[in-house]
């Protein structure tokens, strides 16, 4: 790791948000690089003034510590048990755990820490792909099968995938019989369909975000790039919409080496809204 997420500045013990970052990309299918990503998420989160304008929130008032990356091999389950002891660390301290991808594949044992200590907990992923997959090219654990295996840890009704837009026919097939709710990329009404998964996912909510859901226009340097995506001003409105629910987030699948830096940038960019959506939304329920 090169250097700290921007204003992250806090001890561990005195901070409201940690970051960590997941630095592997072993399942890859497309694009290899993601695993840069953590590092190159922080070194553009530097590009920003602390001030939201869009939030009137100073994220210097916003108590984060960087915990650093965590230690991957190629022993996918000893890097997914990583993964979830450390968030439940995290969580367990009654913070809010923020993870820096890497590939999707760090979604499942994040969500299996949280469930752990909110057993209400439902999944909001913002992606491209359904990834609902049983297993691709031989392996249960590949980023293709996210969704498949967050259903298995939740339940299929509290998991909620938006903006996909690249399915194979077996996936779709399957996800429609066993009653998967989704919603395809270039829905012209998201804020009634937001409004919907407000009301029908009760308690707290942990939300994913694979930059390959935003539209390649916007963020060309991911694994999987996919046309006809979400744009950033709707990945803006889903933080807003659930900011006061969320309890986890992680944002996954940037690609360094194929773009400028500016899916780097966009992704600390959000990541940056979502921290400050989420404090304002503590503050105001304090």
């Amino acid at each position: 790791m090169t250097e700290f997420f921007a204003d992250a500045e806090s001890s561990f013990d005195n901070s409201k948000f940690v970051y960590y970052g997941y630095p592997y990309d072993g399942t890859a299918c497309f694009r290899k690089g993601a695993s840069l990503a953590p590092d190159e998420i922080r070194k553009h989160s530097y590009n920003f003034e602390t001030y939201l304008l869009e939030l009137g929130v100073d994220i210097t008032d916003v108590s984060m510590n960087d915990w650093g990356n965590i230690d991957v091999s190629s022993d996918q389950e000893k890097n997914e048990t990583a993964v979830e002891e450390l968030v439940s660390k995290i969580v367990n301290a009654n913070k809010f755990p923020i993870g820096l991808g890497g590939e999707h594949s760090l979604t499942p044992p994040a969500v299996k820490a949280l469930h752990s200590k909110y057993p209400t907990l439902s999944v909001v992923i913002l992606d491209a792909h359904l990834d609902f997959r049983k297993e691709y090219e031989g392996n249960p654990l590949s980023h293709a099968t996210v969704t498949r295996r967050v259903s298995e840890i939740v339940g299929i009704e509290k998991v909620r995938p938006v903006g996909i837009r690249s399915v194979s026919q077996s996936e779709i097939s399957e996800a429609r019989s066993v009653g998967l709710n989704f919603l395809e990329s270039g829905w012209t009404e998201l804020r009634e369909y937001l409004s919907d998964v407000i009301e029908d996912l009760e308690g707290p909510i942990y939300l994913s975000l694979d930059m390959d859901a935003v539209d390649p226009a916007f963020a060309p340097g991911v694994g999987t790039p996919e046309p006809l995506g979400m744009t950033p001003y709707e990945v803006i409105q889903t933080v807003n919409f659930f900011a006061d629910r969320i309890v986890g987030f992680d944002c996954v699948e940037v690609c360094p080496p194929h773009d400028n830096g500016n899916t780097s940038a966009l992704a600390a960019r959000l990541i940056r809204h979502l921290v400050g959506a989420v404090w304002q939304s503590q503050q105001r329920f304090k």
